[in-house]
């Protein structure tokens, strides 16, 4: 499990680098793209995630 969480984690810092402030749909379509299959992530929480990073944050907290 912690393996996994790692590579979201690792994963989303990248988006977030390269994809910050751009909007919201190129971001989820980045995260639906690169993100390693987990469970329990959901639609909605996709979206909170790429909106944070639209908006220049970085939700993976690296």
């Amino acid at each position: 499990m912690h393996d996994t969480e790692e590579a979201l984690f690792m994963t989303v810092h990248g988006i977030a680098e390269r994809l910050a402030g751009q909007p919201v749909p190129v971001v989820m379509d980045a995260l639906t793209r690169q993100l390693p299959p987990a469970p329990g992530i959901a639609v909605a929480e996709l979206r909170r995630i790429a909106e944070e990073i639209s908006v220049g944050r970085d939700p993976s907290g690296l």
